[in-house]
């Protein structure tokens, strides 16, 4: 079983119109609230993949239920933490410059803490966990380390989507795949990339300081791969841009799932990239059909092998 661990999800309230005019009262064209949090994003691809997982999390109050109402309507399988104050609401803004207002989150209880750490008591050597996204500002700075540290005590596997310190030092515990865009990765190691070229290096030491399987994402520019033998480059025909969140999340989604069905590394990648395109293509997460469209319009190439 994949679970998947959002700890401070969301309900995205997207807003969409021509231009945005501060001091001003603005008129929106089109609007629509979907669940949010990075973790459930990965959920709601796997589903789309025919990938069972369960939602794990921290939720509280109306938005809390309108997020596991949506995600059981899909067919999703939620075992959320409550919490007393409500789950936050974030606001999309989609006009001339795209423009987001996040919420901080809702004050986790210890009680609350403990219920979700023991769920984690349950887990096995054949499951996967996906710690995805920001935490409640309640939570300890620590707090993912803690939850990898019971994740390999049950034996089972990690996959890890956060960024800076926090990613770093998660690799020394050997995720299965991170997945880092072009910006995160310079800032992680403190440079400056003008090209592809400049990343390759701290792809590959993402690898070398613990990860089996490491992504980097350039936005329009595809995405990086690094197995630990090879560089590789990969990318889906140009489209047009609707939604870039969720595009990573997607890209998680499609190679874990993937890898643990076939244990292919590239056909991971593959479809880690048709997920994430697919995505960035739709005003939501996307659909099974058009993941499925893009698929054969995919293109790999081997850029280097690594001694």
């Amino acid at each position: 079983m994949i679970y998947t661990v959002t700890l401070n999800p969301s309900i995205d309230y997207v807003v969409r119109l021509e231009k945005m005019d501060l001091d001003a009262v603005n008129r929106i064209e089109e609007d629509f609230k979907l669940p949010g949090g990075k973790g459930i994003n990965v959920s709601r691809i796997l589903k789309q993949l025919a990938v069972p997982s369960t939602a794990w999390g921290y939720a509280g109050g109306f938005t809390g239920k309108y997020i596991a109402d949506w995600l059981t309507e899909e067919g999703i399988t939620t075992d959320f933490s409550d919490v007393s104050e409500p789950t936050r609401i974030n606001v999309k803004i989609k006009a001339d410059h795209e423009t987001e207002l996040n919420g901080a989150g809702p004050l986790v209880s210890p009680e609350a803490r403990l219920e979700l750490e023991e769920k984690f008591a349950t887990l096995t050597a054949d499951d996967v966990v996906v710690l995805s996204g920001s935490k409640p500002p309640s939570l300890p700075e620590d707090y993912y380390q803690q939850l990898i540290a019971l994740v390999q005590k049950a034996g089972a596997t990690f996959v890890i989507d956060t960024t800076g310190q926090e990613l770093l030092t998660s690799l020394k515990s050997n995720p299965l795949v991170v997945k880092p865009n072009h910006h995160e990765l310079a800032d992680m190691y403190g440079m400056q990339a003008s090209g592809m070229t400049d990343l390759i290096p701290y792809g590959k030491q993402l690898v070398a300081d613990g990860a089996q399987y490491a992504i980097v994402s350039m936005a329009g520019d595809g995405a990086l791969f690094f197995d630990g033998n090879a560089v590789y480059h990969g990318w889906s025909p140009k489209g047009t841009v609707k939604n870039s969140v969720g595009s990573g999340d997607s890209m998680i989604a499609g190679f874990v799932g993937t890898y643990l069905k076939e244990k292919d590394a590239l056909a991971a990648f593959r479809m880690s990239l048709a997920c994430g395109s697919a995505t960035a293509f739709s005003d939501d997460l996307a659909k099974a059909t058009e993941i499925q469209a893009l698929l054969p319009t995919i293109t790999i190439k081997k850029l280097e092998e690594i001694a």
